[in-house]
């Protein structure tokens, strides 16, 4: 009875010890989170306001900085909109300081890549002793051959010429007579009267090589410099007579130099083609007819050097800003410099030629206005390499047959000596074989 009393009792108890324990832990339970979570709350507030502060700070740091490369924008812009109306003194210095920044805010990816490293001179060789361009605006650029531009030339057409043209370099007799034909060629008409006037002959650098009276580039007598509209400079059509592919010229003299880039003015030209260095064996080719550094005037044009970029051993690539001074307006111009060239030869390697074609092409293309070709007469060095140009762009564009002797007789029409040697023709040869070659290797077989 009494065990049975006292299990009850356990019993009880322990039903009331469970009840009792289950309340105060439930209770336990209830108030521990409730610490916890006023401590988190609190961590999490402040974590929320340190995250806005920033957010806050990004933002007004981003709005500073848009704000002021948009005024720095907009003062710009607005120095060029008064660059072309401003006729004040201050209108070159602002212009030369417009060029600086333009160097200076260019995008690398802009420039001529891809470059290997920097030197801070070009042998005096081709400097003609002028003062060092400063190594920001110089830069070496390594060698590199790019593929031949998209051709419409077919397969077969392609090995019909290439097969053509290693006959004819094998074929040495009929190399021989060929030349030997086309230099008892006479062009007609072929007076160059205006050219050898008593007050012309000392601009031409040759009497033997003197532009045509029919075929020649008349200056505005108004805007040059001498009064007058001679200049030995020829128009070299291709396919179309009324809109020249090229201009060959003699490289400028002393006294013509402004002459030339009026000639380059007048024509719209933003390409122009350098082939001789300026000093050979101590005899001048050419006159230093650029900057080397900052700007020069000439006459009613100011030329500012931008940059000079060395591509490689054999040429380089310099950009200009041409200024016309009266109208206010300004162009950018590239030449491109063949430096190993040398008076009566050919170069070295034809590749070498058609690389430097290559850049010379993928500059002007899309252009509409005649690309200047000059050496130092403007006739053997200038007429090779209009003439491996233009049979080049003739299969470019599909022709079927092309006949290299009849080019350059077409040539000499427009101005005389084109093409001075047989060396000289025999290495057109070469190149447009070589070139015609690489065409056929990038085609679809």
């Amino acid at each position: 009875m009494a065990k049975t009393q006292r299990r009850e009792a356990t019993q009880q108890s322990g039903v009331r010890l469970c009840q009792f324990f289950g309340v105060s832990l439930e209770s336990q339970i209830k108030q521990i989170p409730t610490k916890y979570s006023q401590a988190e709350s609190t961590k999490f507030l402040v974590l929320t306001v340190v995250s806005i502060l920033c957010i806050v700070a990004v933002l007004l740091g981003s709005t500073v900085i848009y704000c002021l490369r948009h005024r720095s924008h907009h003062k710009l812009k607005e120095k060029l909109t008064n660059l072309g109306t401003d006729t004040g003194n201050d209108a070159t210095s602002t212009y030369q300081e417009l060029c600086r920044q333009r160097m200076a805010v260019k995008p690398p990816t802009e420039r001529s890549e891809p470059i290997s490293s920097r030197i801070n001179s070009v042998s005096s060789q081709f400097s003609d002793g002028g003062p060092a361009v400063s190594p920001s605006a110089r830069s070496s650029i390594s060698s590199w051959s790019e593929e031949p531009a998209h051709h419409n030339m077919d397969i077969s057409t392609g090995h019909m010429i290439l097969s053509y043209m290693e006959d004819h370099m094998k074929n040495k007799d009929r190399l021989a007579k060929e030349w030997e034909a086309l230099c008892a060629y006479q062009a007609e008409p072929n007076a160059c009267t205006v050219g050898l006037k008593e007050g012309n002959t000392k601009k031409n650098r040759s009497s033997a090589v003197v532009a045509y009276d029919h075929s020649r580039i008349p200056l505005k007598v108004e805007n040059s410099q001498g009064n007058s509209d001679y200049i030995n400079a020829s128009p070299i059509m291709d396919h179309d007579p009324r809109n020249p592919a090229y201009i060959a010229t003699q490289g400028p003299l002393p006294s013509t130099v402004a002459d030339f880039w009026q000639m380059v003015w007048e024509n719209g030209c933003v390409v122009i083609v350098m082939l001789t260095p300026l000093v050979e064996s101590g005899l001048k080719q050419c006159y230093h007819y650029w900057p080397d550094e900052g700007s020069n005037l000439y006459h009613i044009y100011e030329v500012n050097l931008v940059s000079e970029h060395i591509w490689c051993d054999d040429f380089l690539v310099r950009s200009f800003y041409l200024k016309n001074m009266q109208t206010n307006e300004t162009r950018t111009v590239t030449q491109f410099h063949f430096l190993t060239w040398l008076n009566q030869n050919v170069p070295e390697t034809s590749r070498t030629l058609l690389d430097f074609r290559r850049k010379v092409n993928k500059c002007y293309r899309g252009r509409s206005c005649p690309i200047i070709v000059h050496c130092s007469d403007g006739s053997g060095r200038s007429g090779t390499y209009v003439l491996i140009d233009m049979v080049l762009n003739k299969m470019a564009k599909g022709a079927k047959e092309i006949d290299i002797a009849a080019t350059l007789e077409h040539l000499r029409d427009q101005r005389p000596g084109m093409v001075q040697t047989k060396d000289q023709f025999e290495f057109a040869l070469t190149a447009v074989a070589e070139e015609v070659n690489a065409i056929l290797k990038a085609l679809p077989q």
